[in-house]
């Protein structure tokens, strides 16, 4: 029975990001201690075991580098059930670089979760950036982003990955 956590925090570009992961793998990420991720896992035993973490954290600097388009680290779906485990499983597989809309994610997930529906998934997502959210957009911009430093946060990663052309401010 999986029953601790190991946390871990990463200083990016963004901000510094926490991990937390269990025997599994990957169960929770969020920026800082504004949205600490062990929170939802407050049923876990906390441990000290940078083995553990060591290889998402490795893959994130990887990443933030410019060295890594996707994500190995295996990922513990716990905090996920049903239909948003579903979406947010399709949308582990959207590619670096790419984007979808809310309603192109509802129609590929086939949960038959509506377009706003979407939306909702998206800015409870557990495991942003390796679970990419960021890589969902609405048909007419961006859309919403509920990490980090919000929009400009999504605008980022959007550029970083070269889905998005940088503007003078990122020159």
């Amino acid at each position: 029975m999986m029953t601790t956590v190991a946390f871990a925090e990463v200083p990016t570009p963004v901000g510094p990001f926490v991990l937390a992961v269990t025997e599994v793998g990957l169960a929770a990420t969020g920026w800082g201690a504004r949205t600490h991720p062990g929170e939802r896992l407050s049923d876990l035993t906390e441990v000290d075991d940078p083995e553990r973490t060591a290889f998402v954290v490795a893959e994130l600097n990887a990443y933030f580098a410019g060295d890594l388009r996707t994500f190995e680290t295996p990922i513990d779906w716990r905090l996920t059930s049903g239909s948003r485990r579903q979406v947010l499983k399709t949308l582990h597989g959207i590619p670096y670089g790419t984007a979808v809309t809310y309603g192109e994610l509802a129609e590929r997930s086939g949960s038959r979760v509506p377009a706003r529906g979407i939306g909702s998934i998206m800015g409870s997502n557990p495991i942003p950036i390796v679970v990419p959210c960021h890589r969902v957009v609405a048909g007419n911009g961006l859309g919403g982003f509920s990490g980090g430093e919000g929009v400009e946060t999504k605008r980022w990663l959007l550029t970083h990955e070269g889905y998005l052309q940088p503007t003078l401010l990122d020159l």
